[in-house]
């Protein structure tokens, strides 16, 4: 332990069930852990009920209340204690926090100690009160403590550019000394980043790929897992938690499958991912779902160059590769044979692909070899209204963000029919769609140094929700 604390944590994992008030949809994850398969602690965890963490139920604002006075009434005693832990500073400081929000719920007001220059409102958001109250809190409260462990390029650095940006984009946000995040000492943090990038590891481990077992994730899989040892083995945080307040960020593909060596060890970790795939290993209210953002050389996204609503003549637009089985299908059924739902592999000799979103009242967001697309960003950027066409897909910030509201989703085996749906949406629907895409850009905004409600920013707000889902109740060894 630390030298200046004694604390004695007990890890057991008390879910608050904050996500489930904010989504009323999915029900929150008791952090159920194996001791014999965590070989990094020396604790005995208190095993709770297993959960299915993608079944969606609906659960009660009293359930979240009587939840949370259970926690209340267990740290009671230890509250008491006049000098205290780490921890459990740190948990009161959460507690606070969930009492603003669910006061902000009740009264449908916020309560800031300043000028707040945005508000969140209207029927984009799923429930604006609890969002904004949590928003603020988080700028208030949140610290996240970054390891120190490990050299460049693997670790400390990532793509600043092109398909996987956000990924290094968002290692250099965090740690750069004036962020308002990141915590002065391990201490303070409510949640540790473990600043390794996917994306390098692949490029500079793997790369280049010459045969079917240059695939094999068993290198990725073991450099993950070396860092976990060394992190937990120096500091004491990992085995406190066994990683639930663990995270790691990546955009690239084979990010999902740093699990699948020891899934037990990372039962409780959170990956924040592009990727978020429920049918892959997705647990919604555990991971988070970020959007993909291609970053040309320079610039920080697309540029805001869509149209107004009366100069959009192209009903529905897309240009890509057939990547993946969802886009040879729907290459199959309209490739280059209609004038309104332009789709095409390649783009023929004139159109610009961005002036043509500009110029689309509906673009087209087909998942590829995998379910994130950076045509959704881009839509948005160009003020498109998104059509989502996947399968298993979280979407980015659906915590917060009430989709429906702003995009349309088109199953798969409904593609032959994009046409007649897009059609049959009327006109003033449509007018209230685009115009909730432009209300909702700004959260899809990349920043540096990041903004509040910003994608990073919306990126960390995810993450401290899910820190706010569950406590870590402590009990006091002695005094110092």
């Amino acid at each position: 332990m630390t030298a200046g604390f004694s604390c004695s944590i007990s890890l057991v994992l008390l879910p608050s069930f904050l996500i489930l008030l904010l989504l009323l949809l999915f029900h929150s994850s008791s952090l159920n852990v194996d001791h014999s398969t965590l070989f990094y602690s020396s604790l005995t965890p208190s095993n709770l009920s297993k959960t299915n963490d993608t079944t969606p139920i609906r659960v009660s604002l009293d359930a979240f209340l009587s939840t949370y006075s259970m926690y209340k009434s267990i740290t009671h005693k230890a509250s008491s204690t006049k000098k205290k832990c780490s921890l459990k500073r740190i948990e009161e400081d959460l507690a606070k926090a969930r009492a603003a929000i669910r006061e902000a719920i009740r009264s449908r007001n916020y309560t800031s100690e300043k000028e707040e220059m945005f508000i969140p409102r209207g029927s984009i958001y799923r429930n604006p009160y609890a969002f904004h109250q949590s928003h603020i809190e988080m700028m208030k409260r949140f610290k996240v403590w970054t390891y120190n462990e490990g050299e460049q390029p693997l670790v400390h650095g990532g793509p600043l550019n092109h398909i996987y940006a956000i990924e290094g984009q968002f290692i250099d946000e965090i740690e750069r000394d004036r962020s308002p995040f990141r915590a002065s000492h391990p201490e303070e943090a409510h949640v540790f980043f473990l600043p390794f990038s996917i994306a390098n590891i692949v490029n500079y481990v793997y790369m280049p790929i010459t045969s079917k077992i240059d695939f094999h994730r068993d290198r990725l899989q073991s450099i993950v897992m070396d860092y976990i040892k060394v992190v937990a083995d120096k500091h004491p945080y990992w085995n406190r938690s066994s990683g639930a307040d663990h995270f790691m960020l990546s955009c690239h593909d084979w990010a999902p499958d740093v699990s699948d060596a020891n899934p037990k060890l990372f039962k409780n970790f959170m990956k924040v991912l592009c990727n978020a795939n429920t049918s892959e290993g997705f647990r919604p209210t555990r991971d988070v779902s970020i959007p993909e953002i291609f970053l040309r050389f320079g610039t920080l996204g697309p540029p805001f160059q869509g149209q107004p609503t009366n100069k959009r003549p192209i009903l529905a637009f897309f240009g890509g590769r057939a990547h993946g089985h969802i886009r040879k299908i729907l290459l199959k059924h309209w490739k280059d044979k209609d004038s309104d739902v332009q789709v095409h592999e390649y783009l023929p000799k004139g159109p610009n692909y961005t002036k043509m979103m500009g110029q689309t009242k509906y673009c087209l967001c087909p998942s590829g070899f995998e379910v994130a697309s950076p045509r959704v960003v881009e839509a948005i950027y160009m003020g498109c209204v998104p059509v989502i066409i996947s399968e298993s897909y979280y979407l980015p910030f659906s915590d917060v963000l009430n989709w429906s509201q702003f995009s349309i989703q088109i199953p798969v085996e409904r593609i032959p029919e994009i046409k007649t749906i897009l059609q049959g949406i009327p006109y003033e629907r449509y007018i209230k769609l685009q115009k909730k895409v432009l209300k909702v850009r700004r959260h899809f905004v990349l920043n540096r140094p990041a903004k509040p409600f910003d994608v990073i920013h919306m990126v960390l707000h995810s993450v401290w929700l899910r820190r706010l889902n569950f406590a870590l109740p402590t009990s006091l060894a002695g005094e110092t």
